[in-house]
């Protein structure tokens, strides 16, 4: 899930059923052009074509002739369908607090285009091809981050997303905020009029937080990555063991993440020959749990990553609208409407339980990186655990401060988690006079992890400048002493990495901008390729 370049003429094209976690990051983050596949595009023709039988025969159909949620019993005449849908995405942009970031809009709108890729949504294939005129012009529309209960999908975030399609709402260019009829008018774009369902279409679905679940997703692999590389700078520096990391002890009790883990340890404290200076005389039976237990905690979080992987996986290229169209029949029950080749069924694909339980099991996981690394910091800092080294790690103790602040802000950051890991998805707040009668608030749980895994980024960018800082005095002491050591290979490169950023503090400096360029590290996967 690592970052990757892509060439302009990278296209990505949709085709609503093999969207990756990667493809996303690579259209929010890189700016991958994309477009409807040739197959995809026939399946959104067939599709409308229902839609459109639907609407001629005058047939009574949830979105389509009717209104929504509780006024699903509300007839609509055909001639006002199209009035409907124009209704419905001005009614539900009722989103406030702070706009998303821009990645998570373009991580929204490839989503939203691919789940009407896969041909069950009705609309036609003009709308597509828009959100993907959208993304290749940079036509980032405003949206509120607040407002969705994540059961009717994340309506009022996805109808924000969609105004500026009819050339309403606002949106961001180049790090400018305009009316988006300006912005259609400057790229030579017509503001669609929507026809029936296609307002339906375009914000029924849990797109915000699939997406925001995506980016975090591929953000937390390259964390997970990290923070191994981070543990093993910290076990160098506090001469701990490598014992616990064994191959043979991992394998007695096998979670796959635990095991991954531990390789990643052998291979970045490979060839260390301070570790083995002290395995014979001052070697300890055992660490504390911070650094002993890295394999078990840090794996567990590997586990419940892979876990939120697999949700998103098929969440990705999944058909998430109400009703769904599917043009090539089947048997009909009493909960379908059929027609000439056609069936529609209403049903509850938009409900975001799946993706919240996910995404709050995620951030509860991505939280304990944090918390068992400011316990790391903590040891670093502290002289009477650190095995010899200065206090707060400082040339010039009780004069100078040194590292002591930079625990104090890794534990505000790590309590502030403990907060934010609480589950969304415990609560429920029935909507639509109790039609809507139980939600996941999914959009909270990805909101919340977003800020958990920022946290995070921080937390580790501190313990890499903190265990960078121990492991200078712990060579420094050891040379002194006559031992010429070095750490282990995979360790030595990751202090080269960090001192190419950061120097040595000497003494006492605002380090502000040090705690950025490590954060810089860390959020970029710049030391991920170590770990093997």
């Amino acid at each position: 899930m690592l970052r990757r370049p892509y060439a302009a003429d990278a296209e990505l094209v949709l085709t609503g059923a093999d969207l990756s976690i990667a493809d996303v990051e690579s259209v929010a983050r890189a700016g991958r052009r994309v477009s409807l596949g040739d197959e995809a595009r026939a399946r959104v023709v067939e599709a409308r074509a229902v839609v459109e039988r639907l609407v001629d025969a005058g047939e009574i159909v949830y979105g389509l002739t009717t209104g929504f949620g509780d006024l699903s019993t509300t007839f609509i005449a055909p001639a006002d369908t199209a009035k409907l849908q124009e209704n419905l995405l001005v009614s539900h942009a009722v989103g406030v607090g702070d706009p998303l970031p821009r990645d998570v809009v373009r991580a929204m709108l490839l989503l939203r285009a691919n789940t009407l890729a896969l041909g069950h949504s009705g609309c036609r294939p003009m709308v597509i091809d828009r959100i993907c005129d959208l993304l290749r012009l940079g036509i980032h529309p405003i949206v509120p981050s607040q407002g969705s209960v994540g059961a009717s999908g994340d309506l009022a975030p996805l109808a924000h997303l969609a105004l500026p399609l009819t050339g309403r709402g606002y949106v961001e260019v180049a790090g400018h905020v305009v009316a988006a009829s300006e912005a259609l008018a400057s790229a030579n774009l017509v503001p669609l009029e929507l026809l029936a369902k296609e307002g339906l279409a375009l914000l029924n679905g849990t797109q915000m937080m699939s997406a925001i679940g995506a980016l975090v997703a591929a953000d937390a692999q390259r964390l997970a990555r990290t923070a191994s590389v981070a543990a093993a700078i910290s076990c160098e520096a506090l001469l701990g063991t490598d014992v616990a990391y064994s191959a043979a002890y991992q394998l007695a009790r096998p979670h796959p993440g635990q095991i991954a883990v531990a390789t990643e340890l052998r291979w970045l404290l490979r060839d260390s020959t301070v570790m083995t200076s002290h395995h014979p005389s001052v070697h300890k039976v055992q660490d504390p749990y911070s650094l002993r237990c890295v394999p078990q905690v840090h794996g567990a979080v590997r586990d419940a990553l892979d876990y939120l992987g697999g949700v998103l996986d098929i969440e990705l290229n999944s058909a998430t609208d109400n009703p769904l169209i599917f043009p090539g029949g089947g048997v009909a029950d009493s909960t379908v409407a059929a027609t000439g080749g056609g069936l529609v069924i209403s049903g509850g694909n938009f409900h975001g339980e799946p993706i919240a339980l996910a995404l709050d099991f995620a951030k509860l996981a991505i939280s304990e990186l944090g918390a068992i690394s400011e316990r790391r910091i903590a040891l670093l800092v502290d002289a009477r655990l650190n095995g010899g080294l200065p206090a707060f790690l400082s040339s010039g103790s009780g004069l100078e401060s040194g590292m002591m602040l930079l625990q104090y802000t890794a534990a505000a950051l790590a309590s502030e988690n403990k907060v934010l890991a609480h589950p969304a998805s415990a609560d429920s707040i029935p909507t639509s006079a109790n039609q809507e009668d139980h939600v996941s608030m999914g959009s909270i749980a990805a909101r919340h992890a977003m800020v958990v895994v920022a946290n995070v980024q921080r937390i580790l960018a501190l313990e890499l400048l903190v265990a960078a800082q121990a492991l200078d005095f712990r060579l420094q002491q050891m040379s002194e002493a006559g031992e010429h050591v070095r750490p282990g290979s995979g360790v030595e490169e990751a202090h080269h990495r960090i001192r190419s950023v950061v120097k040595h503090l000497d003494h006492d400096r605002l380090q502000g901008s040090d705690i950025e360029s490590a954060t810089r590290l860390v959020r970029d996967g710049a030391l991920v390729d170590l770990v093997g």
